[in-house]
């Protein structure tokens, strides 16, 4: 593979991957639960991050967090130490795509890939679509009120993210734009192009007329040299009406923190997006809002808030 890349092999390196393998032990998270990955039957396009022993719940429930991969990729284990991460804290997790050989948990083709600079086909087939997304939400549900099914009465179903690294956040945003049921919005190392459409293969529907029709909170998390940060900021600077965080990381590119231990600060900023808005939690919401907010005082971290005190 050559040092620099074009974002269309780029995409291709990421679609080529197949064959289920893990790399390694799961990685436990650091939230107070063991989480267990699992496939199911009614579920072809999508694998599940869950808190293994339901039972330790008690009277809590899972709220849905949804990812969307890179290049809009169907291999979920690609993130597994971030979403492991999340499901630990207490999350039903669903990410597009099955489980990939153990190779592709070690990092992505390229820190910072190099974007075309003329329109691209955003028709081109892709491996996941926002479609996938909205069919996970749909089943888990459905499960929650199945008789017989583990996760029935365990999953919070009114408090739902979307949420994606590049391409998966164009899939989130899709969704997050035409269906109520989404509670919040995270886009990861992404945002919409201002060349062509907007879009890209697996997100084509997507446009910068999408963030019009958002009727919930948004947060955008990207690195500092990210090749994704200016659409991130054009977006941004786009939002009226719906709370919106924009979080930049001194020192990180667009492939994230997502192959450190435990997912690294990407997952830790992300958990905690999604305890103050999925769960109510004020020690979460401190990272966000206030004047002295967690991110806001961290030299490590760039911030911009609109519609959060």
């Amino acid at each position: 593979m050559s040092a620099r890349m074009t974002l269309t092999a780029w995409l291709t390196a990421a679609l080529a991957l197949s064959a289920p393998a893990l790399a390694a032990p799961l990685d436990r998270g650091r939230g107070p639960y063991h989480v267990v990955i699992e496939t199911d039957p009614g579920l072809p396009r999508q694998t599940l991050y869950r808190p293994a022993n339901l039972a330790a719940l008690g009277k809590a429930r899972l709220p849905i967090f949804v990812w969307g991969n890179g290049g809009c990729d169907n291999v979920s284990n690609r993130y597994r130490y971030f979403l492991t991460d999340i499901a630990s804290r207490g999350y039903l997790v669903l990410a597009l795509g099955h489980l990939g050989p153990g190779a592709v948990e070690h990092g992505w083709p390229e820190e910072n890939p190099t974007l075309p600079t003329t329109p691209i086909d955003v028709t081109a087939p892709a491996n996941s679509y926002p479609e996938d997304m909205k069919q996970a939400i749909d089943w888990a549900i459905a499960q929650n009120g199945a008789a017989g099914s583990p996760l029935k009465g365990h999953v919070e179903t009114g408090r739902i993210a979307v949420a994606g690294h590049s391409c998966g956040g164009l899939q989130a945003l899709t969704l997050a734009a035409s269906d109520p049921r989404i509670t919040t919005t995270l886009m990861l190392n992404s945002g919409v192009w201002s060349l062509g459409s907007g879009g890209l293969p697996g997100a084509a529907k997507v446009t910068k007329d999408s963030l019009k029709q958002l009727h919930g909170p948004i947060v955008f998390i990207n690195g500092e040299t990210d090749v994704a940060l200016p659409n991130a900021k054009d977006d941004f600077s786009r939002l009226n009406g719906v709370p919106a965080f924009r979080a930049e990381r001194k020192g990180v590119a667009h492939s994230g923190t997502y192959w450190l231990p435990h997912g690294g600060a990407f997952a830790t900023v992300t958990a905690a997006w999604l305890d103050w808005q999925l769960k109510g939690d004020p020690r979460a919401a401190s990272w966000f809002a206030g004047a002295d907010c967690r991110l806001c005082t961290d030299p490590r971290w760039t911030v911009e808030r609109k519609n959060i005190p």
